[in-house]
């Protein structure tokens, strides 16, 4: 049997702690209220002195998040439902969360005070 390399070794043991550190996004009281057909609530919020909303839409132009749409100081945030329900925008792709409110937020946190420049439609 061919000798166990470094190489191989690390990236073993990458691969296990990588597997262990999953974890699914808590979901906060406020963020997880759903109408009466799944979409979420609206809401309109300060975050960080920077106005958030998300409400359902008539599902027409390039939304990809069901229907629902999520601005940044009333540009749109480029917003889209996971198939496992977590949602992510255009801002922080590879962040899931649990809901278009915690994705609006998690947008604000990454713009770091940048402006949210519009998302150009396809």
């Amino acid at each position: 049997m061919p000798e166990l390399s470094r190489r191989r070794a690390l990236t073993a043991a990458a691969a296990v702690t990588g597997a262990a550190l999953v974890t699914v996004p808590a979901a906060r009281a406020d963020d997880h209220h759903h109408d009466a057909h799944g979409s979420p609530d609206s809401f309109d919020e300060v975050y960080k002195g920077r106005r958030i909303q998300g409400r359902p839409t008539d599902g027409g132009g390039h939304h990809h998040g069901g229907g629902y749409g999520v601005y940044v100081d009333g540009v749109e945030l480029h917003v889209m439902r996971n198939a496992d329900g977590t949602w992510i925008s255009v801002v922080s792709h590879y962040d899931p969360v649990p809901t278009p409110r915690a994705a609006a937020r998690a947008a604000v946190d990454e713009l770091q005070g940048a402006r949210l420049v519009p998302f150009p439609a396809g």
